[in-house]
């Protein structure tokens, strides 16, 4: 009875504690995950992702970098103002007690400031190593690729240097170079004002400063006039990027290497001459007359080679009246150098032989040419694929790629897109919570068309539908798409609501995700970070969470990628792979520099790339599972000094290329970006001898592309054609050529993508006794065909807007032909493109048809009959070409 009420005390003391240590551990617990939130998530993150190990690398390595620059720094500083104040002050109190009386006022302040300098020293040392070293913190890559690169095997034609010094230890020299000089000139006033306050505070009978100072003073500064010569030495290294004789050539030329660089080095010769007098007047008053002197030339070398006149009176006079002579090993220098630097010093060259009568018949190998002729364009095709194949409306397609597949045993070019889930389709008052994060996750199949299609016929789908349906070859066994190149919502899957697999024909399918992508959130403390993470706090209070449920974030896969690779340089566009019934996303990345020497920077369509540059390659290729979101790096290109850099750096991140599954290493592709970029470059410097190249007189440029708005110049484009090996058909990328300032053709480069082919890059001459007309005057000959314009201006009157498909060149047995698709589009609420007709054109030679092969019997007609009613016409090489606006009797014989 006397015990109860102790009880229920006891009880209510319990509950209170208890109850107060899970508010405790609660509180403990979301400060913790408050603080450690974006580490752990990244950490979670890289796990699920396989490179726990690489995130631990690229983490540690930036502070152990960093440290290592700190402690540098922090002994060059402690070492110098400790000896400063320990070793080289005046003798102690203690040993010439009567001599401290004397000359010292105040021997308490003086034992005070030795015997406790170390107290102040360490901290201040300390912080100015790390205010010094924080750029390392920013850098550290850069300077362990610098320890790791590899020789490149190339030497610059000025210094002898291997490529790697450019890439890697010039530029990290120069950041280092920066500091140093911060550094040593922070010990220098230091020094100075703890040598200048010592002798204020306790005088020498003599007034001079000690010996010992002044050596050290001596010291710093004779490090500082030798850092000062290195300075001169990384302005010549420097002239190998002037651009001082744009637009002929990039890079040092004779002015640069007989008159500033001379200067350069007798800058350099002169500092470290005035610095010794210097350290001499300091030291012993003496030379004053001669430093002054020695000074004043100085400073007059360096005006000479900082102010333009001297380089041009040397150019006035001794350049420009042999400026060929002059100028050639230089010129010579820039080439060889820029074709390496773009990966062009092995393109193969050959000639095309023309075949000016056209084919004396459509032969089984040119009507097996036509198949894969890719009539439709992405832009053209992405409205067709939306209208007909999105079939709910929260789906969505975005992207058309462009590969080559085995359907039914035979070879052929398709188009495809992959149908990705779009929460903004939903409508607001279907947005919610549940909705977003749970139930709709992810897109469903893949569509595919082939790149031939006729325009009397329904468009051929070789997959379509939901579920997808395929013909034989093409099965898709895993449809879903929870990652893909768009921005997506994160997700949890699987959960207890079950996700929206698919909803088709009156049929709701669910599904659980079993995949192994996401981070897994069966913790409560996982579940609290996440929730202070996203700011989401249902992700905490949400019961619909499973011990299977992983949160899906990132699941951009370029987002993906520069997450676990921010160095990567990526191309514009994945692209999309079938392979053993899974889809793949297929990223080119590439490595790029801007300290190729002599090289010329790329100054053509940058909008698509990161950062400038005068060095590429396509050196990785990033695979990502569409389903899981894994991620993985191919290296490409072993011979890349920047990629082995980096594969040394990060043992195990890039994989060997024949380590990718075979079925999916024949859907790699020679990325368009990089090879729109080697042409640009390479439309001048194919052009290989100096005097050639000095005149331009074989000078190229892309065609301009008549009929897109949004470019200026025909790009390059995906054909399947026996144009590299004739024995056999082969995904390729062509890309036509036109001399500088004239309309007609005089070159095609194509670039191979298959097997042994791949990156193989052939670049096909016209003769030139031979007219090959251009994209230009071909679009002139159909714009001003009469029957043609007549039956697109009836197509405009009644209401149908027409557009010009891509203009394509098709190189077959020595016929350059073109083909153009015609499309109408009707102004409706879902205007659909529709293939309306084809036109096919040899020269002024043009018919339109709604098929391929009936367009060549058209086409071979037409030149039987040109050919019987006029004699053929040969074209000398002295004969100009003729103008696109005077156009004769044949330039106006188009046939329907």
């Amino acid at each position: 009875m006397f015990g109860q009420p102790i009880i229920m005390r006891s009880w209510k003391t319990y509950s209170l504690l208890l109850i107060g240590l899970v508010l405790a551990v609660g509180l403990g617990l979301t400060l913790l995950g408050l603080a450690l939130r974006n580490f752990l998530i990244e950490l979670w993150w890289f796990e699920s992702l396989g490179y726990a190990f690489y995130f631990w690398q690229r983490l540690l390595y930036r502070y152990l970098v960093f440290a290592g620059g700190v402690g540098l720094f922090f002994a060059l500083f402690f070492a110098n103002f400790w000896i400063g104040s320990k070793y080289l002050g005046a003798p102690r109190p203690s040993e010439t007690a009567s001599e401290a009386n004397r000359n010292h006022p105040s021997p308490r302040l003086y034992r005070r400031f030795q015997t406790r300098s170390l107290v102040f020293y360490l901290p201040l040392t300390l912080t100015l190593a790390v205010i010094v070293a924080l750029p390392l913190f920013f850098y550290w890559e850069e300077a362990l690729l610098f320890l790791l690169a590899p020789e490149a095997g190339i030497q610059d034609p000025v210094f002898g240097h291997d490529i790697r010094f450019y890439l890697f230890s010039l530029p990290f020299f120069r950041l280092l170079y920066s500091e140093v000089m911060l550094a040593l000139g922070v010990v220098l006033l230091g020094l100075g004002l703890l040598y200048g306050l010592e002798h204020r505070v306790m005088p020498r009978a003599r007034g001079g400063w000690r010996r010992g100072a002044r050596l050290h003073l001596s010291l710093i500064l004779l490090l500082l006039i030798l850092m000062g010569s290195v300075y001169f030495l990384g302005d010549a290294y420097m002239l190998l990027y002037t651009d001082a004789h744009l637009p002929l050539f990039h890079g040092p030329g004779y002015e640069e290497m007989t008159v500033t660089l001379p200067l350069i080095g007798g800058a350099a010769l002169l500092g470290l001459i005035a610095g010794a007098l210097l350290l001499m007047v300091l030291n012993t008053g003496k030379g004053k007359r001669l430093f002054a002197g020695t000074s004043l030339l100085l400073l007059v070398v360096i005006g000479l080679r900082h102010t333009p006149y001297l380089k041009e009176r040397v150019g006035e006079f001794v350049v420009e009246p042999a400026e060929m002579t002059r100028e050639t090993p230089f010129i010579e220098h820039n080439i060889q150098a820029t074709l390496a630097a773009y990966g062009l010093q092995a393109v193969e060259t050959r000639t095309y032989p023309i075949h000016e009568e056209g084919w004396e018949k459509i032969t089984p190998e040119i009507s097996l040419s036509l198949r894969n002729i890719p009539i439709w364009d992405d832009d053209k095709l992405l409205p067709v694929y939306r209208e007909l194949q999105e079939i709910q409306p929260y789906y969505a397609f975005d992207r058309v790629s462009v590969g080559r597949y085995e359907v039914e045993e035979t070879y052929r070019q398709v188009f495809l897109a992959a149908r990705h889930i779009d929460l903004e389709k939903l409508g607001e008052a279907r947005q919610t919570w549940v909705n977003l994060w749970l139930r709709y996750t992810h897109g469903y199949g893949v569509v595919m068309t082939p790149a031939a299609q006729p325009a009397d016929e329904p468009i051929e789908w070789l997959i379509q539908g939901i579920p997808p349906e395929s013909v034989a070859g093409l099965s898709v066994d895993q449809p879903a798409i929870y990652y893909g190149p768009t921005d997506l919502h994160p997700v949890m899957a699987p959960n207890a609501t079950h996700e929206l697999d698919y909803a088709a024909s009156g049929e709701t399918k669910l599904a659980d995700y079993a995949g192994s992508g996401g981070v897994p959130v069966s913790s409560l403390f996982r579940r609290l970070v996440f929730s202070l993470y996203f700011g989401e706090r249902n992700i905490l209070y949400t019961t619909q969470m499973t011990d299977a449920s992983r949160l899906l974030f990132r699941r951009d896969i370029r987002e993906r990628i520069k997450t676990l690779t921010p160095d990567l340089m990526l191309g514009p566009e994945p692209y999309l792979a079938l392979a053993n019934g899974r889809l793949y996303w297929i990223q080119d990345a590439m490595t790029a520099s801007k300290w190729y020497p002599y090289a010329k920077a790329y100054a053509g369509d940058v909008e698509h790339f990161e950062r400038p540059f005068n060095y590429i390659r396509n050196s990785i290729k990033v695979v990502v599972d569409a389903y899981n979101g894994s991620v993985d790096y191919y290296l490409a290109d072993p011979s890349d000094p920047i990629a082995a850099a980096q594969a040394r750096l990060y043992p195990g991140l890039f994989k060997p290329l024949d380590a990718m599954p075979p079925a999916l290493k024949q859907h790699l592709r020679y990325p368009k970006s990089l090879f729109d970029v080697q042409m640009d470059i390479y439309t001048r410097y194919h052009q290989t001898d100096p005097e050639t190249f000095y005149n331009q007189e074989d000078a190229w440029e892309r065609p301009p592309d008549q009929w897109r708005e949004d470019l200026e110049r025909m790009r390059s484009h995906y054909l399947t054609l026996n144009l590299i090996d004739p024995d056999r058909f082969e995904y390729s990328l062509f890309a036509p050529m036109t001399p500088l300032g004239q309309p007609n053709m005089r070159a095609l480069a194509v670039a191979g993508n298959d097997g042994e082919s791949y990156g193989r890059i052939i670049v096909y001459r016209f003769p030139k006794g031979a007219l090959v007309y251009g994209p230009e005057q071909v679009n002139a000959f159909i714009k001003q065909d009469p029957e043609i314009s007549q039956e697109l201006s009836l197509w405009r009157r009644q209401g149908s807007q027409v557009m010009h498909g891509r203009l394509i060149v098709v190189p077959v047995e020595g016929v350059v032909t073109y083909i153009q698709g015609i499309f109408l589009q009707t102004a409706s609420a879902s205007p659909l493109p529709q293939l309306a007709q084809i036109i096919v054109s040899q020269g002024p030679l043009v018919v339109m048809t709604s098929s391929l092969e009936e367009g060549f019997r058209a086409l071979h007609e037409l030149i039987k009959e040109t050919r019987e009613q006029e004699p053929v016409q040969k074209v000398s090489p002295r004969d100009e070409p003729p103008e696109v606006t005077q156009l004769g009797p044949s330039g106006t014989n188009g046939h329907h």
